[in-house]
């Protein structure tokens, strides 16, 4: 019989793909961030070989609990990698972990890295990083140089104009802006973020009123939800435009938020929720 819940010992709660073989039962265990007592259970009850992290999300490292895993990893002989996939070059010029002192293993990286090209990177320490010589790696683009070179092109930019500090300062102002809305509004709503990655949600009715604002921000020639990626073209100016339709949409959320009956607000179904993350 089809399990609801096929992942969640797996993997995560909310995945729900056809189905994942038997083999890899227990071989992934998902632990809550910033809880040690959480990892050490885990470990205490398998083999556990590599600890992953996503070090930066929705907030800044927890440097102390950063700490507590790196030498957990190391008393035991764990491989701790970390993936910026999403927080590098975003907070700084590469990695959130260079400000946190605490290194790993191994650390990833991506989208930012390329500006938009394709292009990721491993980079480790040269003992763990010598066992792939031991694996077979194959690539179908192994001569393909255009991601490199994007990568290459776009560290330089980064370098020269500190483009991490441009975004995280808007995002600051979007931050900042979206608070002030709520506020004179009167709509609940929570930031968070790592400020150049920053996104707001309603402690009510979340999905519906994420759904909504794209479907009405989208008359204004904005594809919007409740989460932006900051890039060097989201200038003040532009930030100040977006409130504005912003604020239209905002009025109406308040509208329907303290009305007794239930309205049709929606031209579709309500979106569905990504996967549950444990960082969140």
């Amino acid at each position: 019989m089809k399990s609801k819940n096929n992942l969640k010992d797996h993997l995560l709660p909310g995945l729900e793909p056809l189905g994942v073989p038997k083999t890899l039962r227990n071989t992934v265990h998902a632990f809550e961030n910033n809880n040690m007592k959480d990892l050490t259970n885990i470990c205490k009850k398998f083999d556990v070989g590599v600890v992953k992290i996503e070090i930066a999300r929705n907030e800044l490292p927890n440097i102390n609990f950063l700490k507590k895993v790196r030498n957990f990893c190391t008393k035991n002989k764990i491989i701790l990698i970390f993936d910026e996939c999403t927080s590098g070059f975003r907070n700084n010029l590469g990695g959130i972990h260079l400000t946190t002192g605490v290194n790993p293993d191994i650390a990833m990286f991506g989208k930012a890295l390329g500006n938009g090209y394709a292009i990721t990177a491993v980079i480790g320490k040269t003992k763990v990083m010598k066992s792939a010589e031991e694996s077979f790696i194959s690539s179908t683009f192994w001569t393909e140089k255009i991601g490199f070179v994007a990568a290459n092109k776009t560290i330089e930019v980064m370098k020269k104009k500190k483009t991490y500090q441009y975004i995280k300062k808007n995002g600051d102002y979007i931050n900042k802006k979206w608070i002030e809305l709520s506020q004179k509004l009167d709509l609940n709503i929570k930031v968070k973020g790592i400020g150049s990655i920053t996104s707001f949600e309603f402690k009510n009715n979340n999905q519906l009123y994420k759904t909504f604002i794209t479907q009405e921000m989208l008359k204004y020639g904005y594809l919007a939800s409740n989460l932006i990626y900051l890039s060097t073209l989201h200038n003040q100016k532009v930030i100040d435009k977006y409130i504005y339709f912003l604020t239209k949409v905002f009025k109406q959320i308040k509208k329907h938020s303290i009305a007794k009956k239930k309205y049709r607000i929606l031209k579709g179904k309500i979106s569905h929720s990504t996967f549950k993350r444990l960082t969140d």
